[in-house]
C-alpha cells in the first residue's frame, strides 16, 4: 500500500506543474479567463494557437512521462509490480493537472498527461492512439470525441494485453491494474462531461471553427 501511495503523491507534484497556466500568463494572457477557462492544451490552442498548444501539450505529457520514470527508477526493483506503479504515478500526475489546490482544484483535462502515459507504458498503443486521434479530429473536427476514445481504447488495450502477460504484472495485481487503468479514463469522461453533452446534442465546439 505504501508504493501505491508514494507513486500517487510523488505523480501529483509532477501533475501540479500547470504548463498552459504558467505559459500563457508568460505571455500576458490569463488562461483561466479566456476561451474555456481550462488550463489545458486544447483550450490554449484555440486561444493563443497552434504553436502555443503544441508547447503546453507537450509540456503536459512531458510531466507525466517524468513522473513516470521517477516511479521505474524507485521501483524497478520490482519487475512483477513496476508497469502497476507507473499506472499510480500517472493517475497521480493526471488528478494533479486536473485539481491543482493551487487553483482551486480546476486545472486541465488530463488528456495531454493520458498521452505521457501512453508513451510511457507502450509505445505501440501511443502510435495507434495518435492515429485514432487524428483521423477522429480530422474527420469530425471534435478534439473532444477523439480524446475520449483514445482512452477507452486506453482501458481495453490494458486488459486485453494483461490478460495476455504483456506488462509483467503479476496475476494477484491484474485486476488492480485493470481498475487503476478504468480510473484514468474515467477522470477523462468526468472531465468532459460537459463535452459529451454538448456531443450528444451536436453542439460541440469544433476545432479550427470559430463561434458564430
Amino acid at each position: 500500500m505504501m508504493e501505491r501511495i508514494i507513486c500517487l503523491v510523488m505523480g501529483y507534484c509532477f501533475g501540479l506543474f500547470q504548463t498552459g497556466y504558467l505559459y500563457s500568463k508568460k505571455h500576458n494572457v490569463d488562461i483561466k479567463k479566456e476561451g474555456s477557462g481550462n488550463s489545458g492544451s486544447t483550450n490554449v490552442l484555440r486561444v493563443m494557437g497552434v504553436k502555443a498548444g503544441l508547447i503546453v501539450f507537450l509540456g503536459d505529457a512531458g510531466k507525466t512521462i517524468l513522473a513516470c520514470l521517477a516511479v521505474r527508477l524507485l521501483f524497478g526493483g520490482q519487475p512483477d509490480m513496476v508497469n502497476l506503479y507507473v499506472l499510480y504515478g500517472a493517475l497521480g500526475a493526471i488528478l494533479g493537472h486536473n485539481y491543482p489546490f493551487y487553483m482551486q482544484f480546476n486545472g486541465g483535462k488530463g488528456i495531454a498527461c493520458t498521452a505521457g502515459l501512453l508513451a510511457s507504458i507502450d509505445w505501440r498503443l501511443m502510435l495507434i492512439c495518435l492515429l485514432v486521434f487524428a483521423v477522429i479530429v480530422a474527420i469530425t473536427r471534435y478534439v473532444s470525441l477523439g480524446s475520449l476514445v483514445v482512452v477507452s481504447i486506453f482501458v481495453a488495450w490494458m486488459v486485453v494485453f494483461g490478460q495476455m502477460g504483456e506488462y509483467g504484472v503479476r496475476q494477484g495485481a491484474r485486476l488492480e491494474f485493470y481498475g487503476v487503468a478504468a480510473v484514468i479514463a474515467a477522470l477523462a469522461f468526468v472531465r468532459h462531461r460537459a463535452n459529451l453533452n454538448r456531443l450528444l446534442r451536436g453542439t460541440e465546439n469544433k476545432i479550427g471553427v470559430k463561434k458564430k
